[in-house]
Formats: C-alpha cells, structure tokens, sequence
C-alpha cells in the first residue's frame, strides 16, 4: 500500500485531512463534530477506530471540534505543540495523559513507515504549524491556515507529489462583503488567510517537474466560491509558466464532503 489521503472537510465550518499507508494511519485535525467525523470516514470506506494519531495544526474550533471526542471514543493518541496543547486543552475536555504527546514546530518525527515534518506558519494562533508526509519517495504538504507564505516554507513543501494548499478568498470578495473592517483586517494580514492569487504564486515558486496534484483548501463559504478559486490559482499558475494539464491538477475540496481516497 503507497500513500493515500483524502481531504475529509475543508473549509471555514471544519477542516480534516486523512493520510494512511500500510502501516499508518494519520488524521490531520478534527474540526467537525464527533458524529460528522465518523460519516465522514464513513464516505471513505475507512474507521476512525483504524487510527493510530491525530496531529493538530492549531487550537481554532474549526480544527479541533472533534479531536477531544474522537481521541476519547476511539483511544487515539493526540499530537501537538507546547502551546498549542496549553491553547486547547480545556477545549478538548478530559484527555487521558497517555494520549498526550508533544510534536514540535520543526521536528520530523517517524511513524511506522511515514516520516512526517512539521513547519511554522504565520497565522493568529498559539504556535501554529503544518505536515509534510514523506513515505517511500513520495511527499505530500498540508499548507492552510497562513497569512503568508514565506521563502522557508516554500523550501519546506517544495517538489511535493500533493499539495492541500490554501486558497481561502477571493481579494474583491473580502473587500466588498459583509465582513466588518476589523475581520477584514485581519484576514488580509500576516497572520490571516492566503489569497486565490496568492497561492497560485505561491505554488508557481514550489512546484516542480514531476506530475503534482494540488487540492485547494480552506476556503472561504462568504468571500470565496469553488469556480473562482480553481480559475484564478488556474490563471496565475499560468501566467507564471504552468499550465494546468496532465502532468499538473487542480482539485477542489468541500466542507462537508471528502475527496476520493486516492494513492500519491
């Protein structure tokens, strides 16, 4: 068995990413409710009984809704930060002291037959970071959830197979919406959420030669829409030198419905 994954939920209500090999099984947050979770897996012909950790990006509820719920059903190990630990605890309710374990930003830990890297990025949280799975010469980076993208992530992620990379609004959207100037703010900030236009940038600087799937997360259900996400990361990509073919896909991830459980 290679390395499979699906995006179980992307976007502003919750967010959790599944990553198994023979050996491992990985989900990457738990930003629904207990109950949404296990329909989610249930979509995927997989048991979040099967897991074997949950990694923990950052203590916002829409990343962690249902790791306490899960971890405490399922007798799953949790894996996170310092900080991000004492950020969430109480939110998470009674977690056993066994199931605790530290993570740092920057440290490559192994599990089973996947290497997986952890790296900081710039959001409005505790000490948020992200995952890159490295699993018999394939890589795969979960990148949301950042205000920008700075030249030692893009060196972290570079030459992925798989990238679940942020495309969180659409800029005219933001700017004309609902939102008062205070949220808007903080979105369009260092510490907010990437850009369409900004990922396709971004991901112009990291993508390589070999075939590379890229999945387009976190967006925003106010100031953002499926078709105008894909054609404007499609249009930078392009303006940038890549075009979106076959040897590069674009996919689309939904808030309440997974991707297909694929192998990199």
């Amino acid at each position: 068995m290679n390395l499979k994954f699906s995006v179980l939920a992307s976007g502003s209500s919750g967010n959790a990413i599944y990553v198994a090999t023979e050996k491992q099984r990985i989900l990457v947050d738990a930003g629904l409710s207990g109950k949404a979770m296990d329909e989610l897996f249930k979509k995927i012909d997989c048991c979040p009984s099967d897991l074997d950790a949950i990694l923990v990006t950052h203590e916002h509820s829409d990343h962690i809704k249902g790791v306490g719920i899960l971890a405490r059903k399922y007798n799953i190990p949790i894996f996170a930060n310092e900080k991000t630990w004492h950020a969430m605890d109480t939110a998470l309710g009674n977690i056993p002291l066994e199931q605790k374990f530290i993570f740092n930003m920057e440290e490559t830990k192994v599990f089973g037959d996947i290497d997986i890297e952890s790296f900081g990025v710039s959001h409005d949280a505790a000490e948020p970071m992200f995952y890159v799975f490295h699993h018999e010469g394939k890589k795969l980076s979960v990148i949301t959830d950042t205000g920008y993208v700075s030249d030692r992530m893009k060196g972290t992620i570079r030459e992925s197979d798989v990238y679940i990379f942020e495309s969180n609004h659409d800029m005219n959207m933001l700017r004309m919406g609902k939102y008062p100037w205070s949220v808007k703010r903080r979105i369009l900030s260092d510490v907010g959420h990437v850009s369409n236009e900004d990922a396709g940038l971004a991901l112009a600087e990291v993508i390589g030669t070999k075939p590379t799937r890229v999945y387009l997360a976190h967006l925003s259900k106010d100031n953002n829409m499926k078709d105008l996400a894909h054609l404007t990361v499609k249009q930078t990509l392009a303006e940038q030198g890549f075009e979106v073919g076959d040897d590069l896909k674009l996919y689309d991830t939904d808030p309440a419905k997974p991707t297909e459980l694929l192998t990199v």
